[in-house]
């Protein structure tokens, strides 16, 4: 019989309305049950791709026994983290203290009051490998709450307290532009993996917006190491298993250093990420083979991940049949039989993609490139063009017989930051790389995010399934004014920058810490335990580092400083972590480098067509920290100070460099505007 869950939304917690535990969503319902039964409170948060949550799920929350003791003794509380991330944000602060570590699932065990008091992650059902089972741990805190109550109580105290002094660290008294370059120096003599790429050891994650920060301190200061330790890294996720070789996107992360084996888990924010770091590499390199990553990407988010309003799904999962990666792994006759029904060499593919009979992980071989494309072919005396011709053939195939597999599901749900990510890698990776279709659909995109999140005036953070959720959190605001400032800059269309000063303005008044920065949740959202606040820049980008680029961008396109100043003053409270532990902060580190650069801004304003197209073309497919560029019309944006009394010279499109909306010139040509901006 189903439980309470099977009223959610959430496809993960669909995937728990069968459960024999008597689960209840998160609110004000569950709290009180456990205040009348004087009973803790068993908080469960995970999400649907998550690999490790359904083995839990399997193990424990369909073991009958297990139920009958959460049942008895507790309140059981299913969370899905990517709905409800304030919830994932607080009480991870709570696992991390007490583990050291972090991870999904989260098991949180709270009182009535929701105050932690002991947490973990993955527990097994029995006792293996030197962690307890699931049961134990359910009848040793069950013992504790009834008998030893003070205990209890003295370590919720101690958990508070620690996270209390935590909570808002010490300011620095203004923002110190060296940051950008200390934090360099760490991470390239520290932190990168110069044998495997990337950094740090296994589990190994893409760090995309790491890299990103990479490329764009080497366009300041020219810095070699940090970009090839950024093309090191983006070569070996292109070639290594994370990276889907024949339906294109990312994993979320590789189980080994060496990139080979990943958790097959896809997360629309990991491809959103990696696109722009792809598309800004192939710029900065002037790398071919990147920019097709880049649209390989484009392709899966376009093929998998789009729905027919335009709008991206969440995430697809690691698991299919029950087994984790069977849908993506190849057994190596099923493989050779494929290619050989092209006429193609199955030896030849084989060596392509390190395919052997013996397979390189558990008995199957995961698709990978032990070498890159050109060696590969001057090793094996191939004819480029032929070979790439070939590969297509093979790869068609491939899919053709992987897509007669059951797939892995796919939460279909819609986050309105994680979409503002998506549109903002296909408008940046658009104007890098000449791609007016994939800037395109980043406005389609766009303009049905506004249309179906913004209820009654006010940002919603989720839907499925006909249903918008109550709760709009700081990411969601920053990520969204972000994307809106994008399609501004490529469109010149005011709607966006209007859109973006609303969502900011809201931010600055519902969300601010006077301390620097802002809060996860509004003054008017949900009370919990404690009152989110994210600085790190993590799986995702905490909000506060969003929020930091938005308020730059309106300060170049205002002139309004008190941007610049609510920017510097978030800053300045975040920066000593940017020094101690600079992969935690590659977004806002990525600011420091605009900073630093110094503010310029470029206004491009004539009627399309080839001329001003010409002049996109050197303002746009150019990285140049620091630059803010905006494409408009004649009249079209006169009220965004910008582009105020900007008017194109005697009907040919004309560009103006300006340093704070100080502007030189107009200039017409593309020499001259090279000139303009090497200056």
């Amino acid at each position: 019989m189903p439980n309470r869950l099977a009223e959610a939304t959430s496809p993960y917690l669909l995937q728990h309305a069968d459960n024999p535990v008597d689960w209840f969503e998160w609110g004000d319902e569950a709290f009180a049950a456990a205040r009348d039964c004087d009973v803790p409170i068993f908080l469960s948060v995970g999400y649907s791709a998550c690999h490790w949550c359904h083995v839990m799920q399997h193990e424990s929350f369909e073991n009958e026994a297990i139920a009958a003791q959460l049942n008895a003794n507790f309140v059981s509380i299913k969370v899905d983290r990517e709905e409800r991330p304030d919830v994932d944000a607080v009480y991870m602060q709570a696992v991390t203290a007490l583990t050291r570590h972090g991870g999904w699932p989260m098991s949180v065990f709270l009182t009535p009051n929701g105050e932690p008091f002991f947490a973990g992650t993955y527990w097994p059902p029995t006792p293996r490998q030197g962690m307890p089972g699931f049961g134990d741990v359910l009848d040793a805190v069950t013992d504790a709450w009834q008998h030893r109550r003070d205990e209890v109580a003295s370590s919720a105290a101690r958990i508070r307290s620690t996270l209390a002094q935590h909570a808002t660290p010490e300011p620095d008294d203004g923002v110190d532009l060296s940051v950008g370059d200390a934090a360099a120096e760490f991470v390239l003599t520290r932190a990168w993996d110069r044998n495997n790429g990337g950094f740090g050891q296994a589990p190994k994650f893409p760090q995309a917006m790491t890299i990103e920060w990479l490329l764009h301190h080497h366009a300041r200061t020219g810095n070699g190491d940090a970009l090839d330790c950024a093309l090191q890294a983006l070569d070996a996720m292109a070639n290594g298993g994370l990276h889907d070789q024949l339906g294109g996107g990312f994993a979320r992360y590789s189980t080994d250093a060496r990139w080979l084996v990943p958790h097959f888990e896809k997360m629309l924010y990991d491809n959103a990420f990696l696109l722009a770091a792809y598309a800004t590499a192939a710029t900065v390199a002037d790398r071919e083979d990147l920019a097709d990553i880049a649209e390989s990407i484009v392709g899966y988010l376009c093929d998998e991940m789009q729905t027919s309003s335009g709008l991206f799904m969440a995430a697809s999962d690691a698991d299919s049949e029950g087994v984790e990666g069977k849908y993506f792994v190849w057994d190596y006759d099923e493989f050779t039989d494929v290619v050989a029904s092209t006429g193609d060499d199955p030896q030849l593919f084989a060596a392509w993609l390190g395919v052997t009979r013996e397979g390189n992980w558990d008995g199957v071989n995961v698709l990978h490139r032990p070498l890159a494309t050109k060696p590969f072919v001057e090793h094996h005396a191939l004819d480029d063009e032929e070979f790439k011709l070939a590969w297509r053939r093979v790869r068609s195939a491939l899919l053709t017989r992987r897509q007669t597999r059951v797939a892995p599901r796919v939460d279909d749900k819609i986050l309105a930051d994680w979409n503002a990510y998506a549109i903002r890698a296909l408008s940046v990776a658009g104007r890098l790389l000449g791609r007016a279709d994939w800037q395109q659909m980043a406005q389609r995109s766009l303009d049905a995010l506004i249309d179906t999140m913004v209820v009654d005036d006010r940002l919603r953070h989720a839907t499925r399934a006909g249903r918008v959720s109550d709760h709009g959190f700081l990411e969601d605001h920053a990520a969204v004014a972000l994307a809106c400032l994008e399609t501004f800059g490529d469109t010149g269309d005011q709607t966006y920058f209007d859109h973006a000063i609303q969502l900011a303005g809201v931010v600055n008044n519902q969300y601010a810490d006077p301390a620097g920065g802002w809060y996860q949740t509004a003054d008017d959202a949900d009370v919990l335990y404690l009152r989110p606040k994210d600085a790190w820049d993590n799986a995702t980008p905490a909000g506060s580092s969003v929020m930091v680029e938005v308020c730059l961008r309106l300060a170049d396109l205002t002139g309004d400083h008190r941007w610049r100043e609510h920017a510097q003053h978030a800053m300045a409270a975040m920066q000593n972590g940017a020094r101690q532990s600079p992969t935690g902060f590659g977004w806002l580190l990525r600011q420091y480098e605009a900073l630093a650069a110094g503010p310029r801004q470029v206004a491009i304003v004539g009627e399309p067509g080839s001329a001003r197209d010409a002049l996109v073309a050197i303002a746009g497919r150019v990285l140049r920290p620091g630059v803010t560029t905006v494409v408009t019309q004649p009249g079209q944006s006169d009220s965004v100070p910008l582009l105020s009394q900007r008017s194109d010279v005697d009907g040919v499109p004309a560009a103006y460099v300006c340093r704070d909306l100080v502007c030189a010139l107009p200039v017409t040509t593309q020499r001259e505007l090279a000139g303009a901006l090497a200056l």
